[in-house]
C-alpha cells in the first residue's frame, strides 16, 4: 500500500482516481490544485504524487519544480489532457522536470497502476 496525493482542478477526475487507487488498499488524498498540494506534502509526505498539468492557481510544472526543489527523490507521475500546446507537449516538459511518467488524459488505470508499482514496489512504501 502507498501513500498516494492526486492532485487535479476536476473534481471527477480527482474522485474516480481516489475511488480506484483506494480500491487498490493505497491511502490517497487530494488536492485541487499545486498550491494544496505542496502544503499537504510538506505536512505529510506522499510516497507518490499524480499530478494534472493544467490547473488554476499553480499550475502543474511549477508544482513539479517546487516539490523536486524540497525534495530531489519525490516520485512523481504527471497527466494531462490538453492546454494550448496539447498534451504530448506539456507531459514531455513535465518528465524533463523529473516527472517519472507522464500520461495523457483519459488515464488508463492498467497503466497508472503497473507506473505506481514501479515506483513503489510491493513492501517498501512509507505509508
Amino acid at each position: 500500500m502507498a501513500r498516494i496525493l492526486v492532485v487535479d482542478d476536476d473534481d471527477h477526475v480527482r474522485f474516480m482516481l481516489k475511488r480506484a487507487l483506494e480500491r487498490d488498499s493505497h491511502d490517497v488524498l487530494t488536492a485541487e490544485n499545486g498550491l494544496v498540494a505542496g502544503r499537504l506534502q510538506r505536512e505529510s509526505p506522499s510516497d507518490v504524487i499524480i499530478l494534472d498539468i493544467i490547473m488554476p492557481e499553480k499550475e502543474g510544472l511549477e508544482t513539479i519544480m517546487e516539490l523536486r526543489r524540497d525534495d530531489p527523490g519525490v516520485k512523481i507521475i504527471a497527466i494531462s489532457g490538453g492546454g494550448q500546446l496539447g498534451p504530448s507537449k506539456y507531459l514531455k516538459m513535465a518528465k524533463i522536470l523529473g516527472a517519472a511518467f507522464a500520461f495523457e488524459k483519459p488515464v488508463k488505470m492498467d497503466e497508472l497502476k503497473a507506473a505506481i508499482h514501479q515506483l513503489i514496489p510491493a513492501g517498501t512504501c512509507g505509508a
